[in-house]
């Protein structure tokens, strides 16, 4: 599995572009002289078009990839087109918005199994916010009531515990972590963390910082991962 996990930012805005650059980059190596495309899923936008508007613009207009987008939200699906745009795709691009719903209607919807096939198969798979922290055992957000924060169950598929936005939830999510003796990342905006066969490896900035916390001595140790 191949994992960049993007803590936040606007992508319209080109916060992230030396990410979304490393990440083009990385497509491109597997994909050789074949032109790539990345599939967009805003599932945690409800399906938000104009989202994947954005995404379109940014990743044609600026790197020249083609894109798709997988849009199950309010509609019938047909699960063989489905399929056949994630066989399409060189990578995966999970957005940001409510990390609750998108897990439940990847279920319902039965998104999930074609994700996890990608996953399993070791195709890069992004994701900025609530598409960076649902794929770990528990998982910092307020997808339920928005503005009240609280730990909820990710996809248990990266062992932790993990925050998006940490620049701007530290103090609380730090409380957390030491009062229940965590281990937990805390990603922050213009950061991304990539992880390969479950073994962080690097992270890559264009402003923000990804943290390695530790509460489990009594005391918070907070490490930059680099």
């Amino acid at each position: 599995m191949h994992l960049i996990l993007i803590g936040g930012g606007e992508l319209k805005a080109r916060d992230t572009l030396p990410i979304d650059e490393y990440i083009v980059a990385t497509a491109k190596k597997a994909a050789g002289e074949r032109r790539v495309c990345g599939l967009f899923l805003p599932t945690a936008s409800h399906d938000c078009m104009p989202y994947y508007n954005t995404f379109h613009k940014v990743y044609t207009g600026v790197f020249g990839i083609k894109t798709d987008v997988a849009l199950t939200v309010g509609r019938e699906t047909d699960p063989e087109k489905l399929r056949e745009k994630f066989e399409r795709a060189d990578f995966l691009y999970v957005g940001g918005g409510d990390t609750v719903f998108m897990l439940e209607q990847w279920k319902r919807c039965g998104l999930l199994q074609p994700i996890k096939e990608a996953f399993d198969a070791g195709k890069p798979i992004c994701g900025l916010s609530a598409g960076a922290i649902c794929w770990f055992e528990e998982m910092y957000s307020d997808s339920v009531i928005e503005g009240e924060f609280r730990m909820y169950p990710g996809l248990g598929w990266i062992e932790g515990k993990i925050s998006p936005h940490y620049d701007e939830r530290s103090l609380d999510f730090d409380e957390i972590v030491l009062y229940n003796k965590y281990c937990a990342w805390g990603l922050e905006n213009c950061a991304a963390l990539e992880i390969e066969d479950g073994i962080p490896v690097r992270s890559i900035s264009c402003g923000g910082s990804v943290w390695r916390l530790d509460g489990r001595g009594g005391t918070l140790v907070k490490t930059k991962f680099e």
